[in-house]
């Protein structure tokens, strides 16, 4: 959806710095969390998975359905890596060997590594202007290691709530709270961005302005007319 843009008070930006007070009578923004997948990294393409899909001979929809059935399990770390594709395997009646294991492992990791320069740009700007920035996301071990080790762009982050590492997983009311807690910040001090509406629907239960990312133009609209003083820009983020 849509909203209909609103003028910004530039004079909120001050010394560099920005005094993140919205609305009258409304609480001050402290802190914004960010989602991972199909928010600070793009929507992995049809190839990926495809790829994915010949090794168990079956067709793209089927192994979808497939591999979203026992994300939860996996993305909490009640799974190993292992252990989620040899489950796929006996799903769709394939066997698949240690070798074509690690085939998948790496897959995985590419197809979901494709950061959006926007919205990197975006949580750069936050940063520098000191807002406390939050990564809340569900995400296995494999993806968990990735991103501790591999990308520089966690530093921008004030705190990580990762879930595998908690063993919980949105959109229970407990790993918001772990994110709020990490940055310090009340339910009203915290905007939410995900691209999952049952996510987003729990956060805001909390009392968290949340937002459904569908693309960066229209985060950028939803942000106007909030009041929001930092937007992204928007280049060549594809809409979804």
């Amino acid at each position: 959806m849509t909203v209909e843009p609103r003028t910004l008070n530039i004079d909120r930006v001050t010394g560099g710095r920005v005094s993140t007070e919205q609305r009258e009578g409304s609480h001050p923004t402290k802190a914004v969390i960010l989602d991972y997948g199909q928010v600070l990294s793009r929507a992995p393409g049809a190839e990926g998975f495809g790829h994915m899909a010949k090794m168990f001979n079956v067709g793209l929809n089927s192994f979808c359905e497939h591999w979203q059935s026992g994300r939860d399990v996996y993305d909490r770390g009640d799974l190993t890596a292992e252990e989620y594709w040899l489950k796929l395997a006996a799903q769709t009646n394939t066997s698949i060997t240690p070798q074509q294991i690690e085939t998948l492992r790496q897959v995985e990791l590419e197809i979901w590594t494709r950061i959006d320069p926007d919205m990197l740009d975006w949580l750069s700007r936050l940063h520098a202007a000191g807002f406390k920035t939050g990564l809340l996301s569900n995400m296995p071990w494999d993806m968990v290691t990735h991103v501790r080790t591999k990308c520089a762009w966690m530093e921008k982050f004030s705190f990580h709530t990762l879930s595998a590492e908690l063993q919980l997983i949105k959109p229970h009311p407990a790993i918001y709270e772990h994110a709020l807690n990490g940055l310090g910040v009340t339910a009203g001090e915290a905007l939410f961005v995900d691209d999952r509406e049952t996510n987003v629907a729990a956060a805001r239960a909390l009392g968290i302005r949340a937002i459904q990312f569908r693309s960066v133009a229209q985060l950028k609209d939803e942000l106007v007319s909030l009041g929001f003083p930092i937007l992204p820009a928007v280049g060549q983020s594809p809409v979804r």
